[in-house]
C-alpha cells in the first residue's frame, strides 16, 4: 500500500515537472517578476517614462484649463508671477547641492503643453509674460473676470507653468541624524518616496546592486539615461553622480536607455564596485560607485498611481469638488483650483524643510504646504526613538477683499510595500479578514482611541468606511505587515473637530479577484468648511505623517500602539518575545536563529513533566492494547459492558486516557503564540539563519526558499505552494513521520492499520499546508520534534504493574496483564470465552 502511494507521489511530481519543462521550452523562461515591475516603473505604455508620462498628461490638463476658461489662464499668470518672485527670493536658502540638482532637474520629454526649461530657448518674452501678469493681477485686484485674454495668450500662459523639480529631506546614510530618505515633487506638492536607512530595514526581494533612487529617464538629446534625483547618503551620491547627469555607459556595457540601465543593475551585487561614464555639461567623465544593498521603501510609486499626500480644495464658497468615483482617488477639481495635477511653486528648499504655494482661483485663496524632517541625533543611539516621521502643515489663507468660505481634501499616503504577498497574512480584531495594505483608523470616542483596521479587500469591493459621527479622528493611514504610513493631527484636544468626512480610497483600478489583498489603498481627510475673512487669520492644520516600523515602543510613543495585534494569543505571544529578544541581545551572539532553538529548549524543558507522563501514558497504552483488544472481542454487542471493561482496566493500571492529548492542549498556545510573533514582530523581520549574503533562511519571518522554481513549476502549483521550493517545511514533516512510527504501537487489527494509514496522510497533507510558514516556526518544530525523540530514548521503559511483578519475581508485562484479564472477566460473573483464555494461556 505504501509502495504505491510513493510510486503515484512520485509519478504525479515527474508529470508536473515534465509539463513545466515542455511549457518551458515551447514559451520560453518566465520574466522575473522583480524585472517586470521595475521595467513598469522605468516606462509607460508607448516606451516613455511613466513620470514622463504623467508630466505630458499635467501639461495637457493645464492647457485644457487654460484654454476653455480664461480666469483659469488669468490665475496662471497671476501664480506664475508671485513664483518668479517668490523663487528668486528663496533660492539662497538651498544648500549648494540642492540648489544643483535643482538647476540639473529635468522632466524627460516635452510635451504640448510643457514648459521648456529655464534658461532654454522658446521662453515667454519678457514683455508678453509682464502684460499677462499685469492683466492677471488687475483682474485679481478688482475682482472682475479677465475676458480679455485670447485663446493663444492663454497657451503663453500655459508654457509659463513652473517644471516638474524633485528635492529631497533628510539623508540615506545609516550614521546621519536622520532615519529615512524623503523625495518630494512639485507635481501636487505630494512625497514621491520615503527610503528607510537602516540596514535592518531592506528590500526583501531585490537581491541585486543599488545605485540609488534615481527616477532616470530616457535622454532626450542621444543615447544614454537622465538622473532625476541623486539622494544624499546614497551610493551615487557618495560617487559624486548629481541630478542631471546623463549614463552612457556601466562598465564596459553601454546604457542607450533607462531600460539598460535597469537590466544592468539587475545583474550586480551589493557591494560590488562598478565604473559609470557620464555626460555632464556636455563632458564626458568616469565615476566609481560601490553598490549597496537596496533599502525598504514605506511608500514608493506604483503604475497609475499618484503620489502621497495630494491636496485639493473641497469647498470654494458654494463650488464643492466632485469625486469621480466614491472610492477612487481621482476627483475632478473646482474650476479654477488647479492644485493635484499642477506643479507648485518652491518658496523654500534644503535639507530639512520645503516649502511650497500656490494660488487657487484667480489668486483668491493661496495655499502653502510645508514639509519638516527634524534631526533626531540621539536616534543613532535609540533604534525606538521618534524619528521616523515627518512635520507636515497646510495652510489657507484669503488673498481678495472679500470673505471666501473653504475646506480641502488632503489624500493620504500609497504605494506600501507588498513583500512576501505569497505568504504573509495579518489578523484583525473583527472576524473579516484583512489584507497586506489595509487602512488603519483611529477614532476618539472621549476616554480612549478605537482602532479600525478596514481590509483592502472591502475597498477592492466597493466598500466605503462610514465614520461615526459621534466620534473625532486621531489618526488615519495604511497599515502594512511590518510598516504603516500614518497621518495623526496634532490638535490640542482630540475631541477637536477638524474634518467632516475621512474615508478609505482605491488608488489604482480592481485588481483581479485573486491579487485584492494587494490593493493599493489610500485614504482621505475632508476638512470641515471655515470662513477666511481678507488679511485675517489663515487656516492651519499640522500633521505628523509617521512612516516607520511598527515597534511596540516605538508606535507608543506616537498614539500607534494598537497598530501590533497578536490576536487572542497575545498574552502568550509576548512574553515569548520578551524572552526571544533577551536570547538574542545576551545569549545568542545577536542570531535569532539560535534564540529559537534555545527558546524550545526552555519551552520543552518547562513542559518535561508533561511529556514524560504522556510518554509513560504511550508505553501503558502499548501494553494494553491485547487486553483492550481481548474485551472489544467479548463485548461486540454490548457497548456499555465494554466500556466499563475498559474503564476498570484503565483504572487498575492507573492509565488516563486524555494524558496524550494534555501535552498537545498545552502546546498549542505556544504554537500560535510563536506563529503570530512571526508574522507580527518586525526584529524577525530579515533576521537570517546564517547570513543574509545567502538567499536560504535570509528572513525567519518567511519560508527558507531554498531554490526559485517559478520557472519550471506550472502556475497551479506556484499559487499553492508559492514560488519557491521550501525545504524545512519537509524536514519537519519527515521528523513527524519518523516519531510517529519510532513511538506509534503496531496495528493489531485492520482498524488500528487503517487508522494509522489515515494519520500518515493526515502528516502529509500537513506538509502541504505549512509548506510556506516561516522558517523560523520550521526551526521551533525540528528542534521540538528532536527533543521528544530524544526524550523517549533517554526515558526508562515501564510497563504495568511493575511493582506487583517484581515482588512475585515474574515478568511484571505478563504478570500484571494476565491478572487484570482475569480480574475483569471474573467481575463480570461468567466463566468467559474459552477462546480468549486459550490465548493467554498459549502466550505463557
Amino acid at each position: 500500500m505504501e509502495k504505491r502511494i510513493v510510486l503515484f507521489l512520485g509519478l504525479s511530481f515527474a508529470v508536473l515537472l515534465g509539463h513545466a519543462a515542455l511549457m518551458r521550452w515551447i514559451y520560453g523562461p518566465p520574466r522575473p517578476v522583480a524585472q517586470q515591475q521595475a521595467q513598469q516603473l522605468a516606462e509607460g505604455g508607448d516606451g516613455s517614462t511613466a513620470l514622463d508620462a504623467a508630466t505630458e498628461r499635467e501639461g495637457l490638463d493645464a492647457g485644457n484649463a487654460a484654454s476653455d476658461n480664461a480666469d483659469d489662464a488669468a490665475a496662471l499668470a497671476a501664480d506664475q508671477t508671485g513664483s518668479d518672485r517668490s523663487g528668486d527670493e528663496s533660492e539662497p536658502a538651498a544648500s549648494a547641492d540642492t540648489a544643483d540638482a535643482i538647476e540639473a532637474m529635468t522632466t524627460g520629454k516635452k510635451s504640448a503643453g510643457e514648459a521648456p526649461s529655464e534658461g532654454e530657448p522658446g521662453d515667454i518674452a519678457a514683455g508678453d509674460a509682464t502684460a499677462a501678469n499685469a492683466v492677471a493681477e488687475d483682474s485679481t485686484a478688482s475682482g472682475e473676470d479677465a475676458e480679455g485674454i485670447q485663446h493663444g495668450e492663454a497657451e503663453q500662459l500655459e508654457e509659463a507653468e513652473p517644471q516638474t523639480r524633485y528635492l529631497t529631506l533628510g539623508s540615506a546614510d545609516p550614521d546621519s541624524p536622520y532615519r529615512m530618505l524623503v523625495v518630494l515633487t512639485s507635481h501636487g506638492a505630494a512625497v514621491e518616496a520615503i527610503e528607510l536607512n537602516s540596514p535592518r530595514f531592506r528590500d526583501l526581494e531585490f537581491r541585486g546592486g543599488y545605485l540609488g533612487y534615481l527616477l532616470p529617464i530616457d535622454n532626450p538629446d542621444g543615447p544614454g539615461t537622465r538622473l532625476r534625483v541623486v539622494g544624499p547618503g546614497t551610493p551615487a551620491a557618495e560617487a559624486g553622480l548629481r541630478a542631471g547627469d546623463v549614463v552612457l555607459q556601466l562598465d564596459d556595457e553601454p546604457v542607450e536607455n533607462t531600460a539598460a540601465l535597469i537590466s544592468r543593475l539587475d545583474r550586480t551585487r551589493p557591494g560590488q564596485q562598478v565604473r559609470l561614464t557620464i555626460e555632464r555639461d556636455g563632458q564626458q567623465q568616469t565615476v566609481t560607485a560601490r553598490l549597496a544593498r537596496k533599502p525598504l521603501n514605506v511608500i514608493q510609486p506604483e503604475a497609475d498611481a499618484p503620489p502621497s499626500l495630494r491636496l485639493t480644495l473641497a469647498r470654494l464658497d458654494e463650488a464643492e469638488f466632485e469625486p469621480s468615483d466614491e472610492n477612487d482617488d481621482e476627483v475632478r477639481e473646482i474650476a479654477g483650483v488647479a492644485l493635484q495635477d499642477a506643479n507648485w511653486e518652491v518658496v523654500e528648499a534644503n535639507t530639512e524643510q520645503v516649502v511650497f504655494r500656490r494660488l487657487a482661483r484667480r489668486g483668491k485663496i493661496e495655499v502653502i504646504k510645508r514639509y519638516r524632517l527634524e534631526p533626531t541625533p540621539e536616534a543613532a543611539e535609540d533604534a525606538t526613538a521618534p524619528a521616523y516621521h515627518l512635520d507636515v502643515t497646510i495652510e489657507l489663507r484669503n488673498r481678495d477683499k472679500a470673505p471666501h468660505r473653504v475646506a480641502y481634501a488632503l489624500d493620504g499616503p500609497n504605494g506600501l510595500p507588498t513583500e512576501g504577498w505569497w505568504y504573509a497574512s495579518k489578523i484583525s480584531r473583527s472576524w473579516g479578514g484583512v489584507g497586506l495594505r489595509d487602512v488603519a483608523i483611529g477614532q476618539f470616542d472621549g476616554n480612549y482611541v478605537n482602532d479600525t483596521l478596514f481590509s483592502c479587500q472591502k475597498v477592492a469591493d466597493g466598500e466605503t468606511f462610514t465614520p461615526n459621527p459621534d466620534l473625532t479622528l486621531a489618526y488615519i493611514g495604511v497599515d502594512a505587515q511590518y510598516f504603516s504610513a500614518i497621518l495623526i493631527p496634532q490638535k490640542e484636544d482630540l475631541a477637536e473637530v477638524w474634518f467632516d468626512d475621512y474615508r478609505a480610497l482605491r488608488v489604482t483600478p480592481p485588481p483581479e479577484p485573486s491579487k485584492k489583498r494587494l490593493t493599493n489603498t489610500s485614504c482621505r481627510l475632508v476638512s470641515t468648511t471655515q470662513t477666511l475673512e481678507p488679511s485675517g487669520p489663515a487656516l492651519v492644520h499640522r500633521y505628523r505623517f509617521f512612516t516607520g516600523p511598527k515597534r511596540p515602543k516605538l508606535l507608543a510613543q506616537y498614539g500607534l500602539d494598537e497598530l501590533v495585534y497578536y490576536g487572542w494569543f497575545g498574552w502568550v505571544s509576548r512574553p515569548m518575545l520578551s524572552v526571544l529578544h533577551f536570547f538574542h541581545s545576551y545569549l545568542t551572539f545577536g542570531n535569532y536563529g539560535l534564540a529559537i532553538i534555545l527558546l524550545t529548549v526552555v519551552v520543552r524543558s518547562a513542559m518535561f513533566p508533561l511529556s514524560r507522563k504522556q510518554a509513560l501514558n504511550a508505553q501503558k497504552m502499548q501494553e494494553l492494547q491485547p487486553e483492550l483488544k481481548r474485551i472489544a472481542e467479548k463485548y461486540k454487542k454490548d457497548m456499555e459492558k465494554r466500556t466499563k471493561a475498559q474503564q476498570e482496566l484503565f483504572r487498575k493500571h492507573n492509565y488516563n486516557p486524555l494524558g496524550g492529548c494534555l501535552l498537545m492542549f498545552f502546546q498549542l498556545p505556544i504554537f500560535i503564540g510563536l506563529y503570530r510573533s512571526l508574522m507580527v514582530d518586525v526584529e524577525l523581520r530579515q533576521a537570517p539563519l546564517l547570513s543574509e549574503a545567502i538567499r536560504w533562511c535570509s528572513n525567519l519571518a518567511a519560508p527558507d526558499m531554498l531554490w526559485d522554481w517559478s520557472g519550471v513549476m506550472p502556475g497551479m502549483v506556484i499559487g499553492w505552494l508559492g514560488p519557491y521550493l521550501n525545504v524545512l517545511p519537509l524536514v519537519t514533516v519527515g521528523l513527524f513521520l519518523w516519531q510517529q512510527k519510532m513511538f506509534m504501537p503496531p496495528a493489531t487489527d485492520e482498524q488500528t492499520q487503517m487508522q494509522q494509514q489515515m494519520m500518515k496522510f493526515m502528516m502529509l497533507f500537513m506538509g502541504i499546508l505549512f509548506f510556506k510558514v516561516a522558517s523560523g516556526l520550521c526551526l521551533y518544530f525540528i528542534a521540538s520534534s528532536i527533543w521528544g525523540i530524544a526524550e523517549r530514548k533517554i526515558l526508562p521503559r515501564t510497563t504495568p504493574g511493575t511493582q506487583s511483578g517484581a515482588a512475585a519475581g515474574t515478568s511484571p508485562a505478563k504478570t500484571s496483564v494476565g491478572a487484570a484479564a482475569k480480574a475483569i472477566v471474573g467481575n463480570n460473573g461468567s466463566k468467559g470465552s474459552p477462546a480468549p483464555r486459550k490465548k493467554l494461556k498459549g502466550r505463557r
